[in-house]
């Protein structure tokens, strides 16, 4: 199981996640904003407030849209040590 330690806003509908593993993704979910719960997610100022749910280990939105860990970790490239957000 893939658990999300930390998550960075990077620019678009693009976060930047490290895992309990140590490494880090890129993961842009835009493609992956349709109906339902992640429709409010489309307005990126929303977007931008995920926040790290420690009890599921993944990330959350206000309105209780989240995305699997493991999903995260599967659609992620391999990202840089750091970025600077947009």
């Amino acid at each position: 199981m893939r658990c999300v330690r930390s998550a960075e806003y990077v620019d678009g509908y693009r976060v930047r996640l490290v895992f309990e593993d140590g490494s880090i993704r890129i993961a842009d979910l835009a493609t992956y904003l349709d109906g339902g719960i992640f429709e409010p997610l489309k307005d990126v100022e929303y977007f931008r407030t995920f926040r790290v749910n420690s009890e599921i280990d993944t990330i959350v939105w206000d309105n209780g849209a989240d995305m699997s860990p493991h999903f995260l970790y599967e659609i992620g490239i391999p990202g840089a040590e750091s970025t600077s957000a947009a």
